[in-house]
């Protein structure tokens, strides 16, 4: 006897709708699985077998065949567990075909019959959407998740026997409706832009980096606030939109980050410790690619914390995520898009003791030593963060001053304020730092003494034409911050200065 139950295999941060399909025929007992399955499906006959028996229910003697339609597609992971082992129990006419017309299974089985939480659910739920399901059964653990989607009845089923009671009694109890949760209030002000002392144009710099989407590398010696101040970050940019938080939601059901969880509503922040490896950073894995730190940071922010301590391997994989905004890992049996539009925030030391032009300490580095920490840091990679600038140390007076600054909630209104005034010029919602060139030309050319300045700081500091283009839109957040409509030498002198590592290079 044939039976087809629906579900869906992961693929990055999408899924595709995949039919189990059954067969029971007599001969020597066996089990046949086809359809481009990979090692962690195989196994599933193990876990299937022992969870259909230690949940009360006859596992079949005769010659049983599965096939994961389509076959061209892969499939990988333990999600088939639980369709599969509903699809043997209506293939023996246990469970009616008519009650899984249209009802979705995600789930891993243990051998006692537990359903246990997977990655993905989310896609998953979307996928049971797209093909007509009227209801997903998945674990407890992934029912807040799948409820994210509307339009789908999500059930939440604790065992494979509660799910086959719940289908043939219509036990509510055995599986209850998962309803979908309010998302609370971000608590972005947990870490308040009031807390730090001085560094007053570090943190301008950051106001402008946080109103137009620029990438901001501070540096400065041990203790001057830069890392302090990037974990601030968040608190000033504005909330995710319903959109927003769903595409970044998806990305952490990928990785399995959101398990149990809701609706991710803060602004991711991501800090890997500088071992991180190149796949850790873009993404990878056996099998299908699991997303890396690039992508995790979706819509948020990316710390490097001691910069040109990271692998150089690692730190040029940056380079064209950071202007295409997205990771293409390619595989041989395909390839794989993760999005990763984030703001990268850097920071390092001046030299690799950290003294160097501090008043207070000695810097005991050569010349060589200085040039070789610095040139950790190609000229590409510089060329693609818009703003550089440099943190002195806090003056004892503001340290200890009992003088709060301004806080994060007062500068949120002006970088709301900003991006909502490049909302409204650019095309799709995009922000200053995404500007393409027609773009620059067209909302980004200065005034005629703005370009002679700019000329001029070209030819002195010897910039590429992509740090010329960087600074115009630099140029055009402070433009937005200050209310004005042209872009004019003010705007243009204290864009020039977010290049410091700029003129270090053109000195050197």
């Amino acid at each position: 006897m044939l039976a087809v139950v629906k579900s869906a295999a992961s693929s990055g941060i999408h899924a595709s709708p995949i039919l189990v399909e059954v067969d029971i025929s007599q001969g020597l007992p066996g089990f046949a699985m086809v359809g481009l399955p990979e090692n962690t499906v195989k196994e599933a006959r193990v876990r299937v077998q022992a969870a259909i028996g230690n949940s009360g229910f006859l596992f079949p003697m005769g010659k049983i065949t599965v096939n994961l339609a389509p076959a061209h597609v892969r499939k990988e992971g333990t999600g088939f567990d639980f369709p599969m082992a509903m699809a043997i129990l209506a293939a023996q006419g246990i469970v009616p075909e008519d009650k899984l017309k249209d009802v979705f299974f995600f789930g891993e089985l243990s051998l006692s019959g537990e359903v246990k939480s997977v990655r993905g659910a989310l896609s998953a739920a979307e996928v049971a959407l797209q093909v007509g399901a009227k209801r997903i059964l998945v674990a407890p653990e992934n029912g807040p998740e799948a409820a994210l989607v509307d339009g789908i009845e999500v059930r939440a089923v604790r065992s494979f026997k509660d799910a086959v009671e719940f289908l043939l009694h219509d036990e509510n109890d055995k599986a209850p409706i998962i309803t979908k949760k309010i998302c609370p209030e971000s608590e972005q002000d947990d870490l308040d832009l009031c807390d730090v002392r001085g560094q007053y144009q570090a943190r301008r710099a950051l106001e402008i980096a946080a109103a137009g989407g620029h990438n901001i590398l501070f540096v400065g010696g041990p203790g001057s606030g830069k890392t302090m101040m990037a974990r601030r970050l968040p608190g000033i940019l504005p909330e995710l939109s319903h959109k927003e938080a769903l595409e970044v939601t998806r990305i952490h059901s990928a990785a399995g980050l959101t398990l149990g969880g809701t609706l991710v509503s803060r602004r991711p922040f991501r800090a890997p410790h500088h071992s991180v490896t190149r796949a850790g950073m873009v993404g990878g894995g056996n099998g299908i690619p699991r997303p890396g730190e690039l992508s995790l940071a979706m819509k948020g922010v990316l710390f490097l914390d001691e910069m040109p301590e990271f692998s150089r391997h690692v730190l040029e994989v940056l380079r064209q995520p950071l202007e295409s905004g997205e990771v293409i890992l390619s595989r041989a049996n395909g390839s794989i898009r993760y999005p990763a539009e984030f703001m990268l925030v850097a920071a390092m030391n001046p030299c690799p003791c950290g003294n160097f032009g501090t008043a207070r300490r000695v810097c005991r580095c050569g010349p060589n030593d200085m040039y070789r920490y610095r040139s950790k840091l190609s000229a590409p990679l510089l060329d693609r963060i818009d703003i550089h600038i440099e943190v002195p140390p806090v003056d004892l007076v503001a340290l200890q001053s009992t003088q709060n600054g301004e806080s994060s909630k007062d500068v949120r209104k002006r970088v709301i304020a900003a991006r909502s005034l490049q909302k409204t010029r650019l095309a799709q919602g995009l922000l200053n730092a995404t500007m393409d060139r027609s773009a620059i030309v067209q909302f980004a050319t200065p005034s005629h003494q703005g370009r002679q300045l700019l000329a001029n700081a070209m030819d002195r500091m010897g910039l590429s034409a992509r740090a010329h283009d960087r600074i115009l839109r630099v140029a055009r957040t402070i433009a937005d911050l200050a209310g004005s409509v042209e872009i004019d030498v003010p705007h243009i002198a204290e864009a020039i200065q977010y290049r410091s590592c700029d003129r270090l290079a053109n000195a050197a």
